[in-house]
């Protein structure tokens, strides 16, 4: 079923926008010791897939406030794709946040490795995305310099991937797994299935992968843009592991 419904209450809600899913094929042995022991690292066909999202929220908030309570800002994922006790979800190596009361919340409260980036989102022409993220040492604890600069744009019809397509195992994800001492923290999101559309990108400078020690994909990327996604999102869970 595309609209998966968390299995814990979902409280927030928000509108994806202008994102892009970036996608490089890397050799599953370089990846798997990036990855902790409580997740298998998944691959298709005989291929690991390390992805870099950059997109727009907007409307976010907790579901039912009014409007004027509601933040937007941009968001940048590195991420590959896992399994727990069998069932399929991401692992996030970094997320670049363009709001810093929003990378403080989201880090206490999901273990999840956030980081304030600053963000620059802008349109060059029609329907043409400029996405600048650029994150400093010094932001918050832990942090190492990363830096993206892309712009791209929808380059064909939209479509929706078909189960069993590579399209659609790198991209209807619905739980992350955060794993830390004996626990495993997931959350969920629920949404429509992606509006995907094939896509040209310029990656003018891409740091995120080396700022996190992942291998160097070879070749060019897999690139789908999607519009617009009205999402929601579950409340945390810990898993015994």
């Amino acid at each position: 079923m595309d609209r998966a419904s968390p299995t814990t209450p979902h409280v927030t809600s928000m509108t994806w926008r202008d994102g892009l899913f970036i996608h490089w094929p890397v050799d599953p042995d370089a990846l798997r010791p990036h990855i902790p022991d409580q997740l298998t690292l998944e691959a298709w066909d005989g291929r690991a897939w390390l992805g870099v999202l950059p997109f727009v929220l907007t409307n976010v908030g907790v579901r039912g406030t009014p409007s004027i309570t509601r933040l937007a800002f941009g968001e940048l994922n590195v991420r590959t794709y896992v399994r727990y006790r069998g069932h399929p979800g991401l692992f996030f190596f970094s997320i670049d946040v363009g709001n810093a009361f929003v990378a403080a919340t989201v880090g206490r409260a999901t273990r999840l490795p956030v980081y304030r980036a600053r963000m620059q989102v802008g349109a060059t022409q029609a329907n043409h995305v400029a996405f600048h993220s650029e994150r400093q040492a010094g932001e918050t604890a832990n942090d190492v310099p990363a830096r993206f600069d892309a712009t791209y744009h929808p380059d064909g019809e939209v479509v929706t991937a078909d189960a069993g397509t590579l399209a659609h195992w790198l991209t209807a994800r619905r739980r992350f797994y955060a794993p830390d001492a004996g626990t495993v923290l997931t959350g969920e999101i629920a949404h429509d299935p992606w509006p995907l559309q094939p896509a040209t990108a310029t990656i003018h400078e891409n740091t995120m992968l080396s700022a996190n020690d992942l291998p160097t994909p070879t070749g060019d990327p897999l690139v789908h843009y999607a519009d617009e996604v009205s999402m929601a999102g579950s409340v945390p869970r810990r898993l015994e592991h």
